[in-house]
């Protein structure tokens, strides 16, 4: 989600209460911690001890492991910094393609997320790509041009590269086949059906299911995740949005993967702790390991 859509963050009614424990670890591939604390507000980061508190609840309902992504400048300096001190985030740092769009992913912008994407906490440039849905016309060719900057940066620096696709499926492929796609893609918040799934799989790419797997007209998605091998499932949240049944329309967090987890689960017939078992592999595969130590 962009920073220019963080205003209208899922904030209706009382965050929901977190879910029963994942009997193995899992991990949120995809969020954005300060939108869910609203720490931009007037440009101000967000609170240390209100993220811990975030991380430390994510990791009592089973998920210890986060990756924390960036949709601009200001958001991926933080990232990074969180991850630089939290051995429990990872970072990915990009210009999201709505900010691209209306002209954000200049020079300078592209040349700090360069910077940002040689630190060793960072382990992905994302989420990058294209929305057909929120940007017009007019901001098409900046799109396209910023996710192809965005591919050459991850490519150059050993990159995953997590992938924002609305609306736009046969566009990102087009790129993607040009630009020559990094070792690791992961098609974030997937949206497809069971057709494009089997494009992206054949491409080895990573599919990343979120709360939308759970919704009552989500069908078609439930397929594709049916028809993707275990080992290029991931699970995510994009916190504060697309919050699972059966708190859907109220705030998301990390916390409440385990409601996609388990929703996963059930579509794939895989034994919910393998499942855990294969999603906790997958993530340290695409994003390498969660280490102790911050630094490394």
């Amino acid at each position: 989600m962009s920073r220019s859509a963080s205003s209208r963050a899922n904030r209706r009614g009382e965050p929901p209460p977190s879910p029963e424990p994942l009997p193995a670890p899992a991990v949120d591939s995809h969020t954005h911690l300060d939108i869910v604390l609203d720490g931009f507000r007037a440009e101000e980061p967000a609170d240390d001890a209100a993220v811990d508190a975030e991380i430390a609840a994510a990791a009592a309902a089973g998920v210890p492991r986060l990756v924390q992504v960036g949709v601009d400048v200001a958001s991926s300096r933080w990232s990074a910094e969180l991850a630089a001190r939290h051995p429990q985030v990872l970072a990915a740092v990009a210009v999201h393609p709505n900010e691209a769009g209306e002209g954000l992913a200049d020079d300078d912008a592209l040349a700090e997320i360069d910077r940002l994407a040689a630190l060793p906490r960072v382990r992905a440039v994302g989420e990058t790509g294209l929305d057909r849905y929120r940007t017009g016309p007019e901001g098409w060719a900046a799109q396209e041009a910023s996710f192809r900057a965005h591919v050459r940066i991850a490519k150059e620096h050993g990159l995953a590269l997590v992938v924002h696709d609305r609306d736009a499926h046969e566009e990102v492929l087009r790129v993607l086949d040009d630009e020559g796609a990094p070792g690791h893609v992961v098609m974030h918040c997937f949206s497809g059906d069971a057709g494009f799934a089997a494009a992206c799989v054949e491409r080895g790419f990573v599919l990343s299911f979120a709360g939308t797997l759970t919704f009552g007209n989500a069908g078609y998605l439930r397929e594709a995740a049916a028809a993707t091998p275990v080992d290029q499932l991931l699970v995510e949240t994009d916190a504060p949005f697309l919050t699972p049944v059966p708190h859907r329309g109220r705030p998301n967090a990390s916390r409440l993967v385990p409601h996609t987890v388990r929703a996963l689960a059930e579509v794939t017939g895989v034994e919910l702790a393998l499942l855990c078992d294969a999603l906790t592999t997958n993530a340290e595969r695409v994003f390498g390991g969660w280490r102790d130590d911050p630094t490394g």
